[in-house]
């Protein structure tokens, strides 16, 4: 039997472990040739659900001493030296700004490991400056920007109060790595104070740590953009080929409903692919009007090599054909992440056959000869568990204070047979104490299902967001609360998947 192609995913999130999942398991209609993922370093209760006594998933775990990146670096080279790993895709944005893919060049393996430099980590790192690049490479972002000294109070209420005038809204952004949540939204005057202070509080430690207290704290004001917001995940390989995989939809807020500062932008709390506003003609548009662009760019400053980055977008849409479809008709960009999201990413390759083959490609300089192979008919629904409130000292819960180190539970033979996949995420395992939670997002539930004849996406989406609602309303899978032996600590958003059927009836008479 001819050896399988082995990539490794470097990260201790879910869709780390998903991945190599997806990759060791997906079968290709077009390559018979073999696939296997591996997960490097993950997190403890991750090799206890994917062995042999729980899930028995093909997959293979490659320990790192811990999160630095030289753990990483010493694991990927060993294994790549060994013969064990073939390739690498870390995916905390974190390794990449740290310089894993520079110090792999360093090893003699920079060929071997998909990323961006250290040099090209700007992108996501430092926001003012991807903005500089967007508008130098002609790709579209929000109509007005500006930056301020964090602690000028005055200039950034002058900025908020001029985009309010102009277009309706402004957005503070804290423009350094945040882990998706540093954008914080002002939709009238009266929330630029409260705003501008709690992400001054968010992140005074940070700038501090960056600028001390002599130099300037940069701030980046937009003009708030209106329309759809989409995200796409683009593959991209050294010759500058690409291949744009399916949409997905974010629920980044902790509830339903517009982001303030009782409802933050979070991690996410779920995703669905496709996007319901997806078509042929939007990816055209992103095609022309965001990868080719962003991949000139990248070539021009030298930054260009394997690697996967994640533009968030808004998408300006019109109504024709006698009201029956939205035509996309602008696309412009609000970041660019330089790895896959999470958990969008769950969602997206819960779709591909031929994830492997992609990243191979990707690898070998012929993207453009490996167009993604979606499950069409399909759609995913990923949803995310959380520590909800409560606890000793009466935690506010996820993303707010959490209580930590609660015992998990999960009915595996249930979710088996309703279809349901359990990622776990921010839990850990011990022989001692079983699975635990560590407080943040617990983990995901993962569902996918096909249109069938008849029926709609939002109807079919219906009843996979009711699936897994039911699993966690019956207690399937519990973080047990210490006040509480029959209680769940884990909370979610009920709407994930609602916005299908939301959409369709935007088009219903």
């Amino acid at each position: 039997m001819p050896k399988p192609c082995t990539i490794g995913f470097a990260g201790t999130d879910a869709r780390t472990l998903l991945s190599a999942l997806v990759v060791s398991t997906a079968s290709s209609e077009t390559r018979k040739d073999l696939f296997r993922g591996l997960v490097i370093r993950g997190t403890s209760s991750m090799p206890h659900i994917a062995g042999p006594n729980i899930m028995d998933w093909p997959i293979a775990f490659v320990p790192a001493e811990d999160n630095a990146v030289e753990a990483y670096v010493r694991a990927i080279h060993q294994g790549l030296q060994e013969g064990s790993m073939d390739y690498a895709l870390p995916l905390p944005e974190a390794l990449l700004f740290q310089g894993i893919v520079d110090r792999m060049d360093q090893l003699g393996c920079g060929n071997r490991i998909a990323g961006l430099s250290a040099a090209g980590s700007f992108l996501e790192s430092d926001k003012i400056a991807c903005k500089q690049f967007c508008e130098q490479s002609g790709i579209p972002v929000a109509d007005a920007w500006e930056t301020a000294d964090a602690r000028d109070d005055k200039a950034v209420l002058s900025i908020a109060l001029d985009f309010l005038h102009r277009f309706g809204g402004a957005v503070l952004k804290y423009p350094y790595s945040a882990g998706g949540k540093g954008a914080r939204v002002i939709l009238n005057a009266w929330e630029i104070k409260e705003v501008y202070t709690q992400l001054m509080q968010d992140y005074t430690k940070d700038y501090k740590k960056l600028f001390g207290k002599k130099k300037a704290w940069p701030l980046l004001i937009e003009s708030r953009m209106s329309g759809v917001e989409i995200s796409f995940t683009i593959f991209i390989d050294a010759e500058g080929h690409y291949q744009i995989l399916p949409t997905a939809m974010d629920y980044p807020e902790r509830y339903p409903g517009p982001a303030n500062a009782e409802n933050p932008i979070t991690g996410g709390m779920g995703s669905i692919s496709p996007h319901p506003f997806e078509s042929p003609e939007l990816l055209e548009l992103v095609k022309t009007g965001i990868a080719e662009p962003l991949i000139k760019g990248m070539r021009e400053k030298n930054i260009l090599r394997p690697c996967v980055v994640y533009p968030g977008c808004f998408v300006s849409f019109r109504l024709e054909e006698a009201g029956r479809r939205l035509k996309p008709v602008a696309v412009r960009v609000c970041e660019i992440n330089i790895r896959p999201g999470e958990p969008e990413f769950q969602a997206v390759v819960r779709r591909l056959r031929n994830l492997g083959p992609l990243i191979q490609a990707m690898f070998q300089g012929n993207l453009h000869q490996v167009p993604p192979e979606v499950r069409a008919d399909q759609i995913a629904v990923c949803l995310a568990l959380v520590t909800g409130p409560g606890g000793p000292d009466a935690q506010k819960g996820y993303p707010w204070s959490v209580t930590k180190y609660e015992p998990v539970t999960i009915d595996f033979d249930y979710m088996r047979k309703k279809n349901i996949q359990v990622i776990p995420s921010g839990m850990g395992y011990s022989p001692e104490k079983g699975l635990y939670s560590d407080g943040t997002r617990v983990a995901y539930l993962n569902i996918n299902g096909t249109v069938k004849a008849g029926q709609s996406k939002g109807q079919t989406a219906d009843k996979l967001r009711n699936k897994v609602l039911n699993a966690c309303r019956s207690g399937k899978i519990r973080a047990i609360p210490r006040e509480d032996p029959d209680g769940n600590r884990l909370a979610y958003r009920e709407d994930v998947g609602s916005h299908f059927h939301a959409a369709e009836e935007m088009l219903t008479p």
